[in-house]
């Protein structure tokens, strides 16, 4: 006798016939749970492998750490907290080049320049400057790579600036629902601010990498909010992290997420985003550990790999054994 699908997954099945998934049944979805569970993660694994772009790995490299003056809760990097991490300037355009061949070298060809700090508006500042040097100097040792940048808030100006030296992507993450960015972020600059820069970037044709954070304190409602709003933006790629609490943020007494609801948020992300690269990023090592695998399985089709910005991740040759041994299950 076969089992009766939930009708929540049932309804969501209008996804692969090309038809959007409402914000109503994606709500019905958030309360699902046991075999129903995994029926809502096959059809997100259909819908990856009939919908979305063939995407592979990214690096980053942190380039300038710590001393940020946002007030972010969940980030280590943050001035307002005392998390010990590591410290430092803008690194050299030398540095960052010799790390990227480190990656390139592994296979990798899409690595981000990541810094901490508000972000550029006047794109005669000399870090700035610094900065487009580094992608200048990128793409002349590694022609095939594609350098990404996360450097904070953008004028037109420094936006324009970015795309004219051949960014070919930028991440900007809402983090969580854009209603609550204040109260569950950061009050020290605005989502408004966030959401400018990508519309700015977007105008010169530079792709965003737009998504954001699991397990802040967030409801279900507000994971659903963040998917639809990454869909509104129409966003290139979204990347998705599981908060791994940090000892001297404020939210370092925060519960681990537990693996089965951040499949779920995936595959709720992917039935709300089709087409799009869908990205794992931090807590994938830490919170999913034996569950990755099934990350892979409700709709990611891409992960940072080589390490995040003051957390480690798994080597490229790790991870490169563990996308061979997921290949079958793949289409």
């Amino acid at each position: 006798m076969m089992m009766k699908i939930a009708p929540a997954v049932e309804k969501s099945y209008c996804v692969l016939d090309g038809e959007p998934l409402t914000e109503a049944v994606a709500m019905e979805l958030t309360e699902l749970k046991g075999n129903d569970l995994l029926d809502l993660v096959s059809l997100a694994n259909k819908v990856r492998d009939k919908f979305a772009v063939k995407s592979e790995p990214c690096s980053i490299i942190n380039a300038k750490s710590g001393v940020c003056s946002q007030n972010c809760k969940f980030c280590a990097q943050s001035a307002h907290y005392h998390t010990n991490i590591e410290t430092y300037d803008l690194l050299d355009v030398e540095k960052i080049v010799k790390a990227a061949k480190t990656v390139y070298d592994e296979g990798v060809r899409m690595y981000g320049i990541v810094t901490s700090g508000y972000g550029y508006l006047k794109a005669d500042d000399a870090e700035f400057q610094k900065i487009l040097a580094a992608i200048d100097a990128l793409r002349e040792a590694f022609p095939d790579l594609r350098v990404c940048a996360s450097i904070g808030i953008l004028s037109d100006e420094t936006a324009k600036a970015l795309a004219g030296h051949g960014l070919y992507r930028y991440n900007m993450n809402l983090q969580t629902n854009p209603e609550r960015y204040a109260e569950l972020i950061s009050d020290t600059h605005t989502i408004d601010e966030k959401i400018q820069t990508i519309k700015y970037l977007q105008k010169y044709g530079v792709t965003i990498c737009c998504g954001g954070i699991f397990g802040l304190g967030e409801s279900w409602r507000d994971r659903v909010k963040m998917a639809f709003a990454c869909r509104e933006l129409d966003v290139d790629g979204i990347p998705l992290n599981v908060l791994l609490p940090i000892p001297g943020t404020p939210l370092e007494k925060h519960c681990i997420m537990e693996p089965c609801d951040v499949a779920k948020a995936f595959s709720i992300f992917r039935l709300v985003n089709p087409t799009k690269v869908i990205k794992f990023a931090a807590g994938r090592e830490t919170t999913m550990k034996d569950f990755q695998g099934l990350l892979m399985l409700s709709g990611m089709n891409s992960f940072i790999t080589g390490g995040y910005l003051t957390t480690r991740g798994r080597s490229i040759e790790e991870d490169n054994r563990f996308l061979s041994n997921l290949k079958g299950f793949m289409g």
